[in-house]
C-alpha cells in the first residue's frame, strides 16, 4: 500500500508536469513566437504554477489538521504523551480517549483558532513558529500567545445537557465575556500538564 495518499500523488505528478513544460520553453525560447508557443507559455508559466500552488495548499491545510502532523514536531512530543494521561481531571487527555473531540484531529479541534487555522495575526504566529523551529530557538516553556478562548469549549458543549446545570449556567455571562476562563484555577485548570507527565500512568487504545 502506497504511503503517499492518492491526491497527493497526482498533485506531484501535475508538479513534474509543470517543471517540464517550463524546461522545455526555457531551453527553446523561439517557440513563444507562434500563437500556440504563447499559449504554452502562458499555461506553463501562470496557469500550472497558480493551478499547482492552490492545490497544494489545500492539500497541506487538509494534512496540518492530523493530529500526527502537530506532534510531528520534536518539541511536540510532551503534549502528546499529556493526551495518554491516565486521569480523567485531565482535560485534554478525557476528551482525546473518550472521542469528544475527533483523535485524529484533536489539536485541530481545540485550537481552531491558533496558528494556521484562525485569523491572519494567528497565521502569522503560525508562521513564526515554523521560523523559530528551523532557524531560531523555540520558546522554552511552549505556551499560547494569548489566554485559551473560551468559545473554542462553548461552541461543543453549550447546549449540552450535562453542561447546562446550575452551576454553569449561574455563571454563563462570564463565560461567554471571557471574564471566567474554563481553564481558571478550580475550574478546568488540568489540561496539559506536561512537567508532571512522569507522576501518571499512560493509557493506550490498544489496553
Amino acid at each position: 500500500m502506497s504511503l503517499v495518499p492518492q491526491p497527493a500523488v497526482f498533485l506531484y505528478l501535475l508538479i513534474i508536469v509543470t517543471c517540464v513544460v517550463l524546461a522545455f520553453i526555457v531551453a527553446r525560447p523561439a517557440i513563444t513566437a507562434s500563437r500556440e508557443g504563447k499559449m504554452l507559455a502562458f499555461v506553463g508559466f501562470l496557469v500550472l504554477p497558480v493551478f499547482c500552488g492552490f492545490w497544494g495548499g489545500t492539500e497541506h491545510f487538509e494534512r496540518s489538521k492530523q493530529t500526527s502532523f502537530c506532534l510531528s514536531c520534536h518539541i511536540m512530543e510532551p503534549w502528546g504523551r499529556s493526551l495518554h494521561v491516565d486521569d480523567p481531571a485531565h482535560i485534554a487527555a478525557a476528551h482525546f480517549q473518550n472521542h469528544r473531540v475527533p483523535p485524529d484531529e484533536a489539536c485541530y479541534t481545540c485550537h481552531t483558532d491558533y496558528a494556521m487555522y484562525g485569523t491572519m495575526r494567528t497565521k502569522l504566529h503560525g508562521l513564526r513558529h515554523v521560523y523559530m523551529y528551523y532557524i531560531g530557538k523555540p520558546m522554552n516553556p511552549i505556551h499560547l500567545y494569548s489566554p485559551y478562548n473560551n468559545r473554542e469549549c462553548l461552541h461543543c458543549h453549550l447546549g449540552s445537557r450535562s453542561f447546562e446545570d446550575p452551576t454553569h449556567v449561574a455563571m454563563m455571562d462570564d463565560l461567554k465575556s471571557n471574564n471566567l476562563s474554563c481553564i481558571s484555577a478550580g475550574c478546568h485548570d488540568t489540561v496539559h500538564k506536561v512537567d508532571t507527565l512522569a507522576q501518571f500512568k499512560s493509557w493506550s487504545s490498544q489496553q
